[in-house]
Order: structure tokens, then sequence, then C-alpha cells
């Protein structure tokens, strides 16, 4: 199994929801996990096992009638139009980081310009460290993941003001 059918594999777990994938091989052996909680389902195949965990079902919601008050609500403060900003999202699991190392300075900031091709951060996924680059230019204005945080496929990372 060669780095792109892993990166496949992986798309393929975050976008389908199963919380666990294992596949042996004969000389190989790869483990995928979600954080949902785990259902077991097991199919052996004889040239290979593979294991695949589908997420639990989630309860149904329960509806309470709303509670009368007396007192006036005061109105939510309206939130912050963020329809102008373009989105940059993960292109797939792992672990982020805003830094080459922790004694590097981060890539990005709040307030920075960028443009098409600048490195915004790294992506950590199985061991292998992936430079993620713009394909916008403009102005940073918010970094949406903490680092050294565990990121999902598609999950927004920057919102950026663009030029």
């Amino acid at each position: 199994m060669d780095i792109k059918q892993i990166q496949d594999l992986i798309r393929f777990v975050a976008k389908s929801g199963v919380n666990e994938v294992s596949i042996e091989q004969n000389e190989f052996k790869i483990t995928i996990k979600t954080n949902q909680a785990p259902t077991y389902v097991n199919a052996n195949v004889p040239t290979e096992a593979i294991q695949y965990v589908a997420p639990a079902p989630a309860a149904p919601a329960a509806i309470a009638p709303a509670a009368e008050t007396s007192a006036p609500v005061a109105a939510a403060a309206p939130a912050a139009d963020t329809s102008k900003y373009i989105t940059i999202k993960s292109p797939m699991i792992g672990t982020f980081y805003r830094s080459a190392g922790p004694d590097k300075p981060l890539f990005v900031n709040v307030g920075d310009e960028i443009k098409t091709g600048d490195v915004l951060c790294i992506i950590e996924a199985m061991k292998l460290f992936n430079e993620i680059e713009s394909e916008v230019s403009g102005k940073i204005v918010k970094v949406l993941v903490d680092n050294a945080s565990p990121v999902e496929y598609d999950q927004p990372l920057f919102l950026v003001e663009p030029a």
C-alpha cells in the first residue's frame, strides 16, 4: 500500500463516519481511529482481515416545552459577519502545528498578509509532516485551531480576508 492509497483511506474514514478501520496484509498493518463512540462489526477475508467500526447511533433529542418567564429576555448580540471571509480547511486528518518546531517562529499570525503558496501550518499524519500552503491571497483574520490539536478532514483552520 503506497502513501496515496493511505491518504485516500484516511479521507474515506473521515467522510464516512466510521470510527476505526484496521487492515492487515502479509507484512503490512494499518489502523485508523477517530474520536467517536465505537460499535463493532467484524469481517474476515482470506487474504486480509478488515475490521469495520461504525459510529454509535445518536440518542433521540428530547423536546421540552419552553419555560415561561416574567422577566424580558435581552436580545442576543449579533453574530460576527464571516460571509466576506474565505475559510481555509484541512485537507487531511492529523495534528495541526502552527510552526515547524517548538523553538521556531509561527508560520502566520492574525493580521499577517499572505499570498498563494505561502505555508500556513503543518499537519502531521502518520509521522509525515505535510506543509499546508495557501491557495488564496489576503490577510489572516482568525486562527480557528489551537496548536498541537487534532484536526479532521475539511475542518476549518483559518479565516482569510481576500486581497
